[in-house]
């Protein structure tokens, strides 16, 4: 018995675990799970577990569904919120057809893809998500639990043990928590995964969404990871700190020499005007859904203009400069994705963005230090030479769907199923008459 398939049993005989749940993830990122026995596991390592891949959005029609579900023993978990008795543990998989190929279709595979080519280079992907979410009463309306705001430690926190659960959960299963806090919005809350590479960062996230879900439904609420949830309150983000580190774990986007005084190497310079190039056309993953641009556009919260600094947070990208000397704190950080990506995809499209940009020597435009950009309105961006990320999904769309490094990097099957995807959703929101539009017009035309 392989060393992987032997700590796996012997966990499953020593924690009492009767049930163990085999993860994956559709094209929009919405987790999927069926449960084997233990008595199946050793096959299901080896062989694979047969499923219907025709009822899995974004994965194959009825006549070419049948797929092979292939657990990763390195993500075997035993979920703690569950009995201790009967236990129910967790694996993540990946999707092959019956032939053992990789499916084209499979998120974690297209990650895995885009890691082995930046291995292939000489780099690891680290990636360090800022995870922001509200608690509400219920899923039927965004009733609030607290009044509180950035950082707050006081009676107004009414979410403080909703956190430390949750915090407490992750860290069972093997996932460290760097830091936890109230956010700036009422019943707004943010936990931050400390950095690892991306692919155990995505699971990690996917474990974080329905950890934070199956706490808040544990005490009674609600957590809810949609981008803009509230009119009149800030939207929730996934801020993503990433890096290049060689196999000897240097950091390669350090350089004290640095003559911006930035601490930057060339190649991080040249990875930041990929991102920045290509942030336009990868935006429908990053923000994929008609909510998202809410919060992007119009609200002076999230940065639209493709620009980038150290201390200015009102850029797209920014260096954080907390630890400006220590080479393994050195680090970019993107703001505009939102925690309703999907991770593998998201992470998959930066780190294509990035290295499209060291491959084509790109330079970045000058840094963006002393100016407000949170307030720029399409025309201010334009006078000032900035482009935009896209006001709504529907541009988003349209520049995806034209981007060569977007069909290269997700493949033909996941390309084409997120445009044609998306352009429907769009069109159902134009056909959408809301209650705003009632409001304005139904009583005055």
């Amino acid at each position: 018995m392989n060393p992987e398939l032997d700590f796996v049993m012997k966990t499953i005989k020593s924690r009492d675990v009767h049930f163990v749940r085999l993860w994956f993830t559709d094209v929009l990122g919405a987790c999927k799970s069926f449960a084997v026995s233990p008595s199946e596991i050793e096959a299901a390592l080896t062989e694979g577990m047969g499923f219907d891949g025709s009822c899995v959005a974004g994965f194959s029609p009825t006549e070419e569904s049948d797929m092979l579900a292939f657990p990763d023993p390195e993500t075997f978990q035993v979920l703690p919120w569950r009995p201790s008795q009967d236990a129910v543990a967790r694996m993540f998989c990946d999707v092959r057809l019956p032939d053992g190929t990789a499916f084209e279709g499979d998120p974690r595979q297209v990650l895995r893809r885009m890691v082995d080519k930046a291995a292939d280079e000489g780099f690891i992907f680290n990636v360090g998500p800022e995870l922001e979410f509200y608690y509400f009463r219920s899923p039927e309306s965004p009733e609030l639990l607290d009044r509180g705001g950035y950082f707050d430690l006081t009676s107004l926190d009414y979410a403080s043990d909703l956190r430390r659960d949750t915090v407490l959960a992750l860290e069972k299963m093997g996932i460290p928590v760097e830091y936890s806090h109230h956010e700036s919005g009422p019943s707004q809350h943010e936990i931050d995964l400390r950095y690892t590479d991306a692919l155990s960062m995505a699971d990690a996230v996917m474990t974080h969404k329905l950890v934070v879900k199956e706490i808040a439904r544990v005490h009674g609420v609600y957590a809810s990871f949609m981008p803009k949830p509230l009119i009149d309150a800030p939207g929730s983000g996934m801020h993503v700190h990433q890096s290049l580190v060689d196999f000897d774990g240097n950091n390669l986007f350090f350089d004290e020499n640095d003559p911006l005084g930035y601490n930057l190497s060339d190649l991080a310079k040249h990875y930041i005007a990929g991102i920045l190039k290509y942030a336009p056309e990868f935006c429908l993953v990053t923000n994929q859904y008609v909510n998202s641009y809410k919060r992007i556009i119009g609200n002076g919260e999230v940065p639209a203009c493709l620009s980038w600094a150290r201390t200015n947070r009102s850029t797209l990208l920014r260096v954080p400069g907390y630890r400006p000397h220590n080479p393994d704190a050195c680090r970019i950080e993107l703001r505009s994705p939102d925690p309703a990506a999907n991770p593998y995809l998201a992470f998959a499209v930066m780190l294509a963005a990035g290295l499209a940009g060291i491959k084509e020597g790109l330079e970045p435009p000058a840094p963006v230090e002393d100016t407000n950009l949170l307030t720029y309105s399409s025309h201010a961006a334009s006078d000032a030479g900035l482009s935009l990320l896209p006001a709504n999904l529907g541009e988003a769309v349209e520049l995806f769907a034209a981007s060569d490094l977007m069909k290269e990097t997700l493949g033909e099957h996941i390309h084409s199923y997120l445009v044609e995807a998306k352009r429907a959703d769009w069109m159902d929101y134009l056909r959408h008459v809301s209650p705003w539009e009632l409001d304005r017009y139904l009583a005055v035309l």
